[in-house]
């Protein structure tokens, strides 16, 4: 059976979630650490993967240690060794964050946070993996080694400094009146330092993706797929993907600093309207599957978003 294809626009095909074979695995994870084989084929089959694709992904994560493997085909049970949730768990932290913000939960204080760095060449992985978390935590670059957000993550960058050995080669500092060039007017600057445009894009995709989900759920979430426990999952799948394409590049900017109105609040919305019919509908919690770890995660990561 075809999965359908959700629309963008109207009568446009939206382009579905790219979804690797990895990742498929890794969304099938249950809580007690493992995948049901005939799930896995199953719902890889839905989402246009073959057979090969999945065999030759399950002995490549078999030989690099991060599963185990009891029994063949479509009757094996394979047992995750680590990195149970791959790359399409949510950073439950940053999206509760995002819940709040959405709900008028955290205003912005008018204080920029900045962080400026000289590592050596010696070091350049840490000053790698630094740069990387700045832009994790969505701080844009301002120039050379200086980069500034409008969120309070100081005491995660240097928990990460830290751990890197780097802490005395960061500098930490606020401004309530940041000028880059003649730009001082905060949403001025926040369009200036961020891609806002492609963000934006982001969510409206997530929306439309959304959208098409609920109506094929309905009111009770049982028509997904003709109530299919695969077409079920296989929705589950695409959503936690389309989610994390969405959030990923998002810097969580504070309301006050975005165009008005900004899609990102109202994707939001629907997602976790759409995750937790999916919840309820029993593909989570289905005795023939068991609990998957994923709904688990998005669980607690969507189910706080109102919490003030």
């Amino acid at each position: 059976m075809a999965p359908t294809t959700p629309m963008s626009g109207e009568g446009a095909p939206a382009a579905r979630p790219e979804i690797s074979t990895r990742l498929l695995v890794h969304a099938l994870v249950r809580e007690d650490g493992t995948v049901d084989a005939g799930q896995l084929y199953a719902v890889a089959g839905t989402l246009g993967m073959s057979d090969q694709q999945v065999r030759l992904c399950v002995r490549r994560l078999v030989e690099e240690g991060r599963f185990t493997q009891d029994g063949r085909g479509r009757k094996a049970l394979l047992r995750a060794v680590r990195d149970r949730s791959g790359t399409l768990a949510p950073d439950a932290d940053h999206v509760r964050h995002a819940y709040r913000q959405d709900a008028g939960l955290a205003p912005w204080d008018g204080t920029w946070h900045l962080f400026a760095f000289a590592i050596p060449e010696s070091r350049r992985s840490a000053r790698d993996a630094l740069r990387d978390s700045l832009l994790h935590l969505g701080a844009a670059p301002l120039q050379g080694g200086l980069y500034v957000t409008a969120n309070p993550v100081t005491d995660l960058v240097e928990t990460h400094a830290r751990h890197l050995g780097v802490l005395s080669c960061v500098t930490f500092l606020t401004s309530t009146d940041l000028r880059v060039g003649t730009l001082t007017d905060p949403p001025a600057l926040a369009a200036a330092l961020w891609p806002l445009e492609d963000i934006a894009a982001g969510h409206e995709r997530l929306a439309a993706f959304t959208r098409r989900c609920l109506d094929e759920l309905g009111a009770d979430g049982e028509n997904a797929v003709h109530g299919s426990p695969e077409g079920r999952l296989t929705m589950a799948v695409e959503l936690a993907a389309e989610f994390t394409r969405a959030m990923e590049p998002d810097p969580f900017l504070p309301p006050e600093l975005l165009p008005r109105p900004w899609p990102g609040a109202a994707a939001r919305r629907l997602a976790a309207e759409c995750w937790q019919r999916l919840r309820e509908a029993g593909p989570a919690g289905a005795a023939e599957h068991g609990d998957l770890r994923l709904f688990r995660l998005y669980h607690d990561a969507l189910g706080t978003r109102a919490e003030g």
